[in-house]
């Protein structure tokens, strides 16, 4: 036994991604419909797919709310994980994305499981009832965080997971001079994913790493 632990290099994310079940051929068709329609490619990756419906069965997850659909590559990943009567909504402020995403989930497997609401995160989960919801995403703006959090609170039910992704701030989270403007919000909300004390949370070193919060009772 060891208190070490092994430092996760580019080699090591791509033996992960070799070692897990590849995207279909539906979602990659996805991926590239959506280049060709200028939306950008920025959805997460089938090792971190894979992931989270992992763990979206472990918690026995029907009901699941996400705050950024993009072209809607994890909702339908997710919805693929719920049993049947299962339902993601998923919130998206540009109509653009929100048009693509529902066409595309009309015509994947899980379409019955998908709901795209239109609009801001901070306008539509004030909406949601309490403890509506057993899991959350949050892949929207990462100054929205703090607030997405806050209501997803609120919204996932006791013993529900609250993800959330770019833990990582896309690469330059550690960078003296990162060139992204969203860094500092990321860095802001990795701390208050720290020290919340209603989750059981971790940075899970998949994509551009993954928080997941576990909420206590």
């Amino acid at each position: 036994m060891s208190d070490q632990s092994t430092t996760v290099t580019p080699e090591h994310f791509r033996y992960i991604a070799s070692h897990t079940a590849p995207e279909d051929d539906f979602l990659r068709l996805l991926k590239d419909k959506a280049v060709a329609a200028a939306i950008p490619p920025i959805w997460i990756s089938p090792e971190q797919a894979g992931f989270m419906q992992i763990l979206l069965k472990l918690v026995r997850a029907r009901e699941v709310v996400e705050v950024g659909t993009l072209a809607g590559y994890s909702a339908i990943a997710m919805a693929r994980a719920l049993p049947a009567g299962g339902r993601v909504r998923t919130i998206e402020i540009f109509p653009k994305h929100a048009d693509f995403a529902e066409e595309w989930a009309a015509r994947s497997d899980v379409g019955e499981k998908i709901e795209v609401i239109r609009g801001a995160g901070q306008v539509v989960l004030p909406t949601f009832r309490d403890n509506s919801a057993d899991a959350a995403f949050l892949d929207a703006d990462k100054t929205g965080y703090p607030f997405y959090l806050k209501e997803c609170l609120r919204i996932v039910r006791s013993g529900g997971l609250i993800m959330a992704d770019n833990a990582f701030a896309f690469g330059q989270l550690l960078d003296a001079k990162p060139l992204d403007r969203e860094v500092p919000a990321v860095r802001v909300f990795n701390e208050m994913m720290a020290k919340e004390p209603r989750l059981h949370s971790i940075i899970v070193p998949v994509g551009d790493g993954l928080w997941v919060g576990v909420k206590k009772s």
